[in-house]
């Protein structure tokens, strides 16, 4: 493992010292399947996303970081949630240890193609059915299953 090390309700867990606003999105195909990234840091299937950076919108963020992980071009269409659990943090090999923060949209393709980044070692639409038998975090499950469930309204947490 490379750096990061994601800690979940986990009472050995370090303390939080940052907190930096963060988005993912969920793209789904014609065939209902979900794009995922297999992070390279932790073996582990994840929606794509990341952090904001200075002078862009939250949503912004999303679409760029989208790209720059996936190679697809996406459109935000939608809010699954808000994720903010306080006992989710992530420690990071320089000492930081970041409290989740974290909006996932849902998003369609506009363009691109599927194209592999340095953050990861494989990019996929992936067919919900496939889900438990694949190492996913926790926390991107909570995720998976609310947009799964077609909620009326955004989980607000």
């Amino acid at each position: 493992m490379t750096g990061r090390r994601d800690f979940y309700h986990d009472p050995a867990a370090p303390k939080a010292n940052s907190l930096v606003p963060g988005g993912s999105a969920v793209v789904v195909d014609g065939q209902g399947r979900v794009l995922l990234q297999r992070r390279a840091d932790s073996g582990n299937w994840a929606l794509p996303g990341g952090t904001m950076d200075i002078g862009e919108t939250l949503g912004q963020c999303v679409i760029r970081e989208v790209k720059e992980e996936t190679g697809l071009d996406i459109a935000i269409t939608g809010l699954v949630g808000i994720y903010t659990d306080p006992q989710h943090v992530i420690s990071y090999a320089d000492g930081e240890v970041r409290q989740e923060f974290n909006v996932t949209y849902l998003g369609r393709v506009v363009g691109g193609t599927i194209t592999v980044s340095d953050e990861s070692t494989d990019v996929r639409f992936i067919d919900p059915a496939d889900f438990g038998h694949i190492p996913i975090h926790d926390t991107v499950r909570l995720r998976l299953r609310h947009y799964a469930e077609h909620r009326s309204h955004p989980y607000l947490g």
